[in-house]
């Protein structure tokens, strides 16, 4: 059923009154310019009203914010409606958007890959006639701006304009999360439009490329002109923001409820608890154990310091593995990914320098130049696992120097100068410089990486693939019974847990060196440099 203006009005002045009425008080108190509505409550309290602003959005926000004026309470003109927690119903995801969503109201899921400057926009314009002095009024909703063509006493055309209204504006483009599309398929992206207090500076930290979001918005088309100036049959797809919400994404934003907790504190008190944990990091990969107590410490992270000089030491651990081929350094690493939140494989060939760290980009939505964000930094506070690190050009590889060490992305291009955060841990696997190790050679001349590069990696493991009568028919044994029943294999600990686990001790746990452990670090750091050259392979 659809209801008339005025009846709209009415029915939302009343569901303001009666649910958010002291909310609205409070907004206009702090100098907030929105009111954040839940679509739960509204489809609770009036189903009719929750249809009609899905099925025609901008006539019922512009009905609410009409009946939010009515109100008698200064400050009120200009306020905006924001929506969350919309029905699964309306999820889209960014592939399936289609022209039947068109002029809907949807929520979308994914990850900012690139942001434009904010700058501002006209939203209407007033025109008055030199003739008659009538004043018209003209709404600038098209990318094109718009002069009345006709004035009532027939004058038409050369209007003389008298003030404009403009809001803030800022273009995103979001791509979906990986871990929502199937291999092989390439993230679709779309354009978000932010308008007005979505891009106060509070709201920009929570749209900084790499952040994982929902978006709750109305979808648009957007004509493209062609070169000739006409404009094309082809139209382009948009979503004018309404909310947006940043979602679950490292490890210190993962939700953990009680009964949970009770279970992670039963591991950490069970004597064999580290033992399970690190056996649960990759039961499917035989041996192992301590690469696999290394990667779990990795996952786990150090504790990041930042001195009195404003010097900083970074947390995070990076692991190098080096091996033969077919010692399942791949599968190891696709392991880590799918226990990290923000876990992110890339691979040799497949990897630029602006891949991995950021490049400047031409921006179409609003002209100008735009950052997206790379693997690095997409990831910050998660890890990146990079295969076939050795097949990796080299000026590639330098790209990764800065981010390694600092944590940090300098971009410096194109009249764009910026420093993006990448606090990432570093998993990398790569093959020895003839393929196989030579078991008579010293180890430390068969990595095929330069020393500036190596010296970034905190943990080397050489993985050589000897021919040994026992070990050899054990990992047969379980490769084969792997093939047999596949779901034999269960982890001790399940994945979520063992996420769960991780996130609590990074939230929760932030140990300090004590005497005797710095000792013991130091009698190691002497023993190693004593051993000299013997270092490298030692490790």
């Amino acid at each position: 059923m659809e209801l008339n203006a005025i009846e709209q009005i009415k029915r939302f002045q009343d569901f303001i009154d009666s649910n958010y009425y002291n909310s609205l008080l409070d907004n206009v108190r702090k100098g907030n310019r929105f009111l954040l509505i839940d679509f739960a409550e509204l489809s609770k309290y009036d189903p009719d009203l929750a249809a009609e602003l899905l099925d025609a959005p901008e006539e019922t926000i512009k009905a609410i914010e009409k009946a939010i004026e009515q109100f008698d309470v200064d400050g009120l003109t200009n306020f905006r409606i924001r929506f969350h927690n919309l029905p699964q119903s309306q999820n889209i995801m960014i592939r399936d958007v289609r022209s039947k969503h068109l002029n809907k109201l949807f929520f979308v899921e994914g990850i900012i890959r690139r942001k434009s400057d904010v700058r501002p926009q006209v939203t209407s314009a007033r025109f008055e006639c030199p003739v008659c002095g009538n004043i018209m009024n003209v709404l600038q909703l098209e990318g094109t701006f718009r002069e009345p063509t006709r004035c009532g006493c027939g004058r038409k055309g050369k209007f003389v304009m008298l003030d404009k209204e403009m809001v803030d504006a800022q273009g995103i483009v979001i791509e979906e999360a990986h871990e929502n599309i199937e291999g092989g398929e390439q993230p679709k992206r779309i354009n978000v439009l932010l308008k007005d207090d979505l891009v106060s500076p509070l709201s920009e930290k929570r749209t900084s490329p790499g952040s994982k979001v929902e978006i709750v918005g109305i979808v648009k088309e957007v004509p493209i002109i062609s070169r000739s100036g006409a404009r094309s049959t082809k139209l382009d797809l948009m979503i004018d923001a309404n909310y947006v919400q940043p979602t679950e994404d490292t490890f210190y934003e993962v939700e953990i409820n009680e009964e949970e907790e009770k279970e992670i504190l039963d591991i950490a008190n069970d004597p064999k608890g580290y033992e399970k944990l690190v056996n649960s990091m990759a039961p499917s990969i035989y041996g192992y154990e301590k690469i696999k107590e290394a990667l779990l410490l990795q996952l786990m992270g150090g504790v990041r310091k930042v001195r009195m000089d404003k010097i900083v030491s970074r947390g995070d651990m990076h692991i190098l593995l080096v091996g033969d081929h077919g010692s399942g350094k791949s599968a190891l690493l696709k392991r880590i990914t799918q226990i990290a939140p923000k876990g992110r494989y890339v691979s040799g060939k497949g990897v630029s320098g602006a891949g991995i760290t950021a490049a400047v980009v031409r921006d179409e939505f609003l002209s100008g130049w735009a950052l997206e964000a790379g693997a690095m930094v997409l990831s910050s506070d998660g890890l990146v696992c990079v295969d076939e690190l050795d097949k990796m050009s080299s000026e590639d590889r330098a790209a990764m120097h800065e981010a390694l060490e600092n944590q940090t992305v300098s971009i410096s291009k194109a009249n764009i100068q910026a420093t993006l955060i990448a606090r990432t841990t570093v998993l990398a696997a790569a093959n020895p410089k003839f393929g196989r190790f030579d078991p008579y050679g010293i180890i430390a001349d068969q990595i095929d990486l330069p020393p500036t590069l190596i010296n970034r990696f905190d943990l080397i493991f050489p993985i050589k693939d000897l021919p040994e009568e026992n070990r050899d028919e054990r990992m047969a044994k379980h490769i084969l019974t792997l093939h047999q029943t596949p779901d034999m294999q269960e982890p001790e600990i399940s994945t979520e847990i063992l996420r769960k686990y991780i996130a609590y001790a990074r939230q929760r746990i932030s140990p300090k060196l004590t005497d005797g452990a710095l000792e013991e670090i130091k009698e190691f750091y002497l023993k190693m440099r004593k051993s000299g050259g013997g270092g490298e392979s030692g490790i």
